[in-house]
């Protein structure tokens, strides 16, 4: 069993930047590929990025292209999202998720693949 926490949350104003983290613990996360998530108050889980085992393949909601980049360090069992230009829109709860994979490039998208979720971390974002 995989367990994941986020953090690196926070408040942040309107054109800033901040960077995620979602250590994993209890397995390696080299068999995993992994997601990032968000929800906002009253609205569902929304998908945010994601990237296979390797690293090798990302993909990236429409909204957040070109602002975030998810990354991956499997040496240290870390995923990474930093975001940039972060606007109002993007306040929510932030979640990483873990899928096991035996397909080294699959990139899943969608909350009901991952079967593994962190606790969430806050990001609010100011006007």
């Amino acid at each position: 069993q995989v367990q994941l926490v986020e953090s690196g949350g926070g408040l942040v104003q309107a054109g800033g930047s901040l960077r995620l983290s979602c250590a994993a613990s209890g397995r390696t996360l080299t068999y995993y590929a992994m997601g990032w998530f968000r929800q906002a108050p009253g609205k569902e889980r929304e998908f945010v990025a994601a990237i296979s085992r390797s690293g090798g393949r990302t993909h990236d909601a429409d909204s957040v292209k070109g602002r975030f980049t998810i990354s991956r360090d499997n040496a240290k069992n870390t995923v990474y999202l930093q975001m940039n230009s972060l606007k109002p829109e993007d306040t929510g709860v932030y979640y990483c998720a873990a899928d096991f994979q035996l397909e080294v490039d699959t990139i899943p998208t969608t909350v009901g693949e991952y079967g593994h979720w962190g606790q969430g971390t806050q990001v609010s974002v100011s006007s």
